[in-house]
């Protein structure tokens, strides 16, 4: 007898030494693995995973990564999403990835200056994003945001977002949708006092007609002073950004005379203070100019037609750089103020 345990002993510790081995190598080896990406589905057991790999012939059997997951005490751990693996990959490797939740993620660009319109139409061309929204109305989006009655225009901060397979249209907007409230009321806490805006929404306003009027970041608080000199005095803004958004779909790239004198609820020629809504995706540097404008006297800008603008003082100053650099060069582009009280 006492031979006899000594045989089953021996061979015991023979096979946990064979079995030991064995997971060793299991474990560390390399994966039969190309470049390829690879969905791992929603609700999917560890125990599944390993059966489907190996019926693939990427794993050499289907037990040894469930028991390295267990072994580790993430048996469970396993997270739903795209995974790139590479060749060289061990299960080691393998397993970590998938615990971890490095999915794949895509980039998609909200740019500042965009329309609602021009954002919604990013989101639902972009590749992996589930349409969730459908034909929904612009109402009906920001009802299931859960904003009714808030009008979406310019609620959405531009930034480049990145997102994993699976996710909706909901889910990106919310997340942009924060961002910007994040960032009006954080610039709004910290802004020079006295400015002739009453609350977050009217800088929200501001920052976008800032936006649409320049790309340089060195003229937007040059921008930013004039509209707030033209606040201040009761003056109208009398920027065209606004009834070019008015005029919506109407409007044909060429701006007239016409135009400017039609009256809307966006129109800043016809009507005092600032529009309706926001026009556009304000970025960051258009919120802390209108919030942090420059201390200047100038009431009136004109576009030079590279760009940049003149900044003027007085009225008479503005009519003769309107002539310098649209009249007489027949620029047919009423672009920034060409009309002014």
């Amino acid at each position: 007898m006492v031979r006899l345990a000594k045989s089953i002993v021996a061979v015991s510790l023979i096979a946990l030494v064979a079995i030991g081995s064995y997971l060793a190598w299991a474990w560390n080896h390399e994966l039969v693995l190309g470049s390829e990406r690879r969905v791992v589905k929603t609700g999917i057991s560890m125990h599944a995973f390993a059966r489907e790999l190996h019926r693939e012939g990427v794993l050499p059997d289907r037990y040894s990564l469930v028991l390295l997951a267990l072994l580790k005490g993430q048996g469970r751990a396993l997270k739903a999403g795209e995974y790139q693996f590479e060749p060289g990959m061990t299960q080691r490797a393998l397993l970590d990835q998938v615990i971890s939740g490095k999915v794949i993620e895509y980039p998609l660009a909200l740019i500042e200056g965009w329309t609602f319109q021009q954002v919604l139409q990013a989101i639902h061309q972009a590749p992996k994003i589930e349409n969730t929204l459908g034909k929904s109305s612009p109402k009906e989006i920001m009802e299931k945001l859960g904003y009714p009655g808030l009008h979406p225009e310019g609620q959405f901060y531009p930034d480049t977002y990145y997102y994993s397979v699976g996710t909706s249209d909901v889910s990106l907007l919310r997340r942009a949708f924060t961002r910007m409230q994040e960032r009006v009321h954080a610039e709004w806490a910290d802004r020079e006092s006295g400015l002739p805006l009453n609350d977050p929404y009217d800088a929200l306003k501001l920052a976008s007609i800032v936006e649409k009027e320049t790309g340089l970041t060195s003229e937007r608080q040059l921008i930013a002073g004039v509209f707030i000199n033209r606040l201040r005095r009761g003056t109208r803004l009398q920027s065209d950004p606004t009834v070019i958004y008015g005029l919506g779909d109407s409007f044909n790239g060429n701006l007239t005379r016409k135009d400017l004198l039609r009256d809307s609820a966006y129109s800043t020629y016809t009507r005092s203070g600032l529009p309706a809504t926001p026009i556009a995706m304000p970025g960051g540097d258009a919120l802390y100019a209108v919030l942090h404008p420059a201390a200047t006297k100038a009431l009136y800008f004109v576009a030079r037609g590279d760009g940049s603008h003149q900044f003027s003082e007085t009225l008479s100053a503005h009519n003769k750089a309107v002539i310098k650099y649209q009249l007489a060069g027949r620029n047919r582009d009423f672009s920034s103020h060409s009309i002014s009280n």
